[in-house]
């Protein structure tokens, strides 16, 4: 069912309120509004708000809230101005639904569901092999699933148009394992590519953020070197000072503290945690590093043989008695010492 409306809104304040009485008290009672809000800026920073569209899901009826969702710039250019909006209420979440993936007749994926929340770090742990490779990358979409959902926000990327997916893609950024940083770029061409690629930005307003960006992640007087004149840790912190280039609502990291000495591991994942936080970001990290996983596991999905085999947080998996995610998290004899210190002073 889809209802629309195009509405012109104007002041500083009501902005949501004439939104949704413009679409009628009979569709309020409904259920759940997913309203996406447009807002043309122009050159003073101004424009006219505009409710472009409601959109009412059954599928997502029986949750009986109200979704409202922001967009800044015009479609065809929606990163060309970063302004955050005060009437936006979005919860930014990711929805994996009865998600399954075989490749020639083994099954790698096997009806996984859960969510991943916005302000959090969710982490996917598991063995080689266990499938957290495959479902990040399906969750990005660089593999397509057999069957199942995967939803931004309630919006499911496998029946959206090849333009919706184009501005979805252009709301994640990806931290790579090894970076992936170009290595015939320096630093802040590196940092000011996706701009580049993906909106209208004058050079200076490039400029402006690539060093903002590159300021939030401790990168100073390094704009002008190239990959291999800087350390491993630096090229993760530029890989993730790119990922945020676009103000993305979700970010992923696979494995982003892979090759790195355990200090500039802990600084890494202290960075990831904070952008997070500060920006309010969906983060989802793939990694075999048990220290992120006691540092900042927000929410922790653990995959075995495919299937989800366990979830929760960094202070449930001390006490949890799943005979497999023990195993894995705590092989070590060290580990094993750290859990019952941990559990004698949590009994204390």
């Amino acid at each position: 069912m889809l209802a629309s409306v195009r509405a012109g809104l104007g002041g500083a304040e009501g902005h949501l309120g004439t939104a949704l009485r413009t679409l009628g008290d009979g569709i309020r009672r409904i259920g759940r509004i997913r309203l996406i809000l447009l807002a043309p800026v122009d050159q003073a920073g101004g424009g006219e708000l505009f409710a472009v569209a409601a959109a009412l899901d059954e599928a997502l009826l029986e949750r009986g809230d109200l979704v409202v969702e922001e967009k800044i710039g015009l479609v065809e250019c929606a990163y060309s101005v970063f302004r955050p909006c005060p009437y936006s209420i979005a919860i930014q979440m990711i929805e994996i639904k009865n998600v399954c993936k075989s490749f020639e007749g083994r099954d790698v994926l096997k009806d996984i569901s859960t969510v991943f929340e916005k302000g959090k770090t969710n982490l996917i742990i598991g063995q080689s092999g266990s499938g957290k490779t495959v479902l990040l990358k399906s969750i990005v979409g660089l593999i397509e699933i057999d069957c199942g959902e995967i939803l931004f926000d309630g919006r499911d990327n496998r029946r959206m148009s090849f333009k919706e997916q184009k501005l979805l893609r252009q709301e994640i950024g990806m931290v790579f394992q090894n970076g992936a940083l170009f290595d015939s770029l320096t630093v802040e061409e590196n940092v000011r590519f996706p701009m580049d690629m993906f909106t209208n930005m004058t050079m200076k307003e490039k400029v402006s953020r690539l060093n903002f960006c590159l300021d939030r992640v401790n990168i100073k007087a390094s704009n002008n070197l190239y990959p291999s004149e800087i350390s491993g840790g630096m090229r993760k912190r530029v890989a993730i000072a790119r990922a945020i280039a676009l103000n993305p609502k979700y970010l992923f990291c696979d494995e982003p503290n892979s090759g790195l000495d355990p200090v500039t591991s802990i600084l890494i994942d202290a960075l990831i945690k904070e952008i997070t936080s500060e920006f309010d970001i969906t983060t989802v990290i793939n990694t075999h590093d048990m220290n992120s996983v006691m540092e900042i596991g927000d929410k922790i999905l653990f995959i075995s043989e495919g299937k989800k085999c366990w979830e929760g947080n960094n202070t449930q998996i001390f006490n949890t008695r799943n005979r497999k995610l023990n195993a894995f998290v705590f092989a070590s004899p060290f580990s094993k010492k750290f859990r019952e210190i941990r559990q004698m002073e949590d009994d204390e």
